[in-house]
C-alpha cells in the first residue's frame, strides 16, 4: 500500500459502527478488521483515514445484511495533522466499500467529502467523490 503524507492518528477501532457514504447498499457497518494494519503485542489495532478494513453490513439491503466486504475509510471524526500544519477532522466517520482489491468502489456515487489522504492512496475511489477536503 501506498504512504500518504500526513501523521494520521488511528480513530476508528474494531466494532466501530460507521455510515457507508455510497450507494452500494448498505446504510452502517461495523469494523472487522485491518488489512496490511501493524500492531503492538497485547493491543488492539485501530483505523484510521485510508485504511484498508474488512466490514460487516449492519443495516441497509436485506440481501446484503450480514456479509463481509472490504473497504476504504474515506472520513474520521478524530483529528489527525497534516504535514502543511493545519489539523482536519469531520462530522462522521464513513467508509466505501470495495468490489475487488484493485480498490474499484462497488458503489457509482460518495456522499460527502473525501478526505486528501484517500485521493493520495485510493484513486478510483477519489474520482466519484463530489468534494476532496
Amino acid at each position: 500500500m501506498k504512504a500518504i503524507s500526513a501523521r494520521t492518528t488511528r480513530g476508528l477501532n474494531l466494532g466501530s459502527v460507521v455510515d457507508a457514504a455510497d450507494n452500494s447498499g448498505a446504510r452502517k457497518v461495523r469494523i472487522v478488521s485491518v488489512k496490511h494494519g501493524k500492531g503492538t503485542k497485547g493491543r488492539q489495532i485501530a483505523a484510521k483515514v485510508a485504511d484498508w478494513v474488512k466490514v460487516s453490513v449492519r443495516k441497509g439491503d436485506p440481501k446484503m445484511k450480514g456479509e463481509v466486504f472490504d473497504a476504504v475509510v474515506v472520513r474520521q471524526r478524530r483529528t489527525w495533522k497534516r504535514n502543511t500544519g493545519e489539523t482536519v477532522g469531520f462530522m462522521d466517520n464513513a467508509v466505501v466499500l470495495l468490489k475487488d482489491d484493485k480498490g474499484n468502489p462497488k458503489g457509482t456515487q460518495i456522499k460527502g467529502p473525501v478526505a486528501r489522504e484517500v485521493q493520495e492512496r485510493w484513486k478510483e475511489v477519489a474520482k466519484l467523490a463530489t468534494v476532496v477536503y
